[in-house]
């Protein structure tokens, strides 16, 4: 864990000077005499994939930043099966729950080695009352969480195999280059679309052979995005 001292995070000393996400992230229109009141550090974490960041009915006093990597969250229905309800990546802040509620409703969990910032509730609470700009910033993110929810019941959650497993593909497509996305498990890739694991196997298969995609390492796939785009008529 690095810890980001209140001067290091003003100063850009250590990572805060060359983090690629530097303009993304929530505190990024602070002014000086705004850090002045974070009395606690910022924690800089790496969590390897696999690893849970925090479980459903934890307490929620932190949110967190990713700088790096891909977590899912997941929910547990009264039943026991697990549903991924979305996923999150570099820039995204998770953990909002904790501005409102005393729990986390999901579970998060790295899907991929990820690097996150994490903020302790009470400072972003006290700043967002005094600076306008964190507050709307964060009513922002709050928007911004509800139309991924809502894209994802409606993108994801929905239609035929195949159309869910396109869509996944390209929104993970959108923030990389050349065309590439890393892909996880397909139990995951299951509980993430609502298929069972043979269908999301069968059906990455059936891309595969059409030549859609390609998968020039395990699970690390070069998609034919226009031709993807008009199998789901976007």
């Amino acid at each position: 864990m690095r810890r980001l001292e209140v001067a290091e995070a003003w100063t850009g000393v250590a990572d805060c000077r060359h983090c690629v996400i530097r303009e993304a992230v929530l505190f990024a229109g602070l002014k000086e005499e705004d850090f002045s009141q974070l009395h606690r550090p910022i924690d800089q974490l790496v969590y390897p994939a696999g690893k849970t960041i925090y479980d459903a009915g934890d307490p929620a006093g932190t949110l967190f930043t990713i700088r790096s990597g891909l977590v899912k969250l997941t929910q547990y229905l009264p039943d026991g099966t697990a549903r991924i309800v979305r996923l999150l990546r570099k820039t995204d802040l998770f953990g909002l729950e904790a501005m409102i509620d005393d729990e986390y409703p999901h579970t998060a969990t790295a899907l991929r080695d990820t690097e996150v910032c994490r903020l302790p509730v009470d400072i972003v609470q006290k700043l967002s009352q005094t600076n306008s700009g964190l507050f709307h910033e964060l009513m922002a993110r709050w928007h911004g969480a509800i139309g991924t929810a809502d894209r994802w019941i409606t993108e994801f959650s929905t239609g035929a195999a195949r159309d869910r497993v396109v869509r996944l593909l390209l929104w993970l497509t959108e923030k990389e280059e050349g065309d590439r996305c890393e892909l996880f498990g397909r139990e995951d890739l299951g509980a993430l679309l609502g298929l069972t694991t043979e269908t999301a196997s069968r059906t990455m298969a059936d891309l595969k052979r059409k030549g859609y995609i390609s998968e020039p390492r395990p699970n690390n796939f070069l998609c034919d995005v226009p031709n993807l785009k008009r199998l789901v008529g976007m």
